[in-house]
């Protein structure tokens, strides 16, 4: 009885522990396999500390359909960050933002394939609006401009 007290103990104080900024994240990755930006944006990702498995599809609109993004807020990769959705080339400062929305939020996408985006040449600080990716019939707000 006191071996499974302590047990339980040390199980919930484990849990209530916060992961140290040394944790990976570990986000999987959507796309095609012809999809060059997508394989940067991986890169970029991987550069910033994220962990990144990679899945090639025929196709991204089985996937844009399982995961709920709107069309106007679809771009070229889906990825999956602990339960999160991120659509498009987002910078890894709305991703970081994002996990540390305590849940509010579904998923963010920065929709199409902007030129100064990660992955698609040299970004421009201030110039991307991320949005959230909203629930069913709901209109996207902005998320953040990075």
């Amino acid at each position: 009885m006191l071996m499974r007290s302590l047990f339980a103990a040390i199980t919930l104080l484990l849990l209530s522990v916060p992961l140290s900024a040394n944790t990976p994240m570990l986000m999987k990755v959507f796309k095609t396999a012809s999809c060059g930006c997508c394989g940067l944006y991986v890169e970029y990702l991987q550069q910033h500390g994220v962990v990144v498995k990679v899945t090639n599809v025929a196709e991204m609109a089985p996937i844009h359909a399982r995961f709920g993004v709107p069309p106007a807020l679809q771009s070229c990769h889906t990825a999956i960050i602990n339960d999160y959705i991120v659509e498009g080339h987002v910078p890894i400062g709305a991703i970081k933002k994002l996990l540390n929305s305590g849940g509010k939020v579904r998923g963010i996408a920065l929709p199409g394939m902007p030129a100064n985006s990660p992955g698609m040449g040299s970004m421009k600080h201030g110039s991307l609006t991320v949005y959230e990716i909203p629930a069913f019939g709901d209109k996207p707000k902005v998320f953040s401009v990075e």
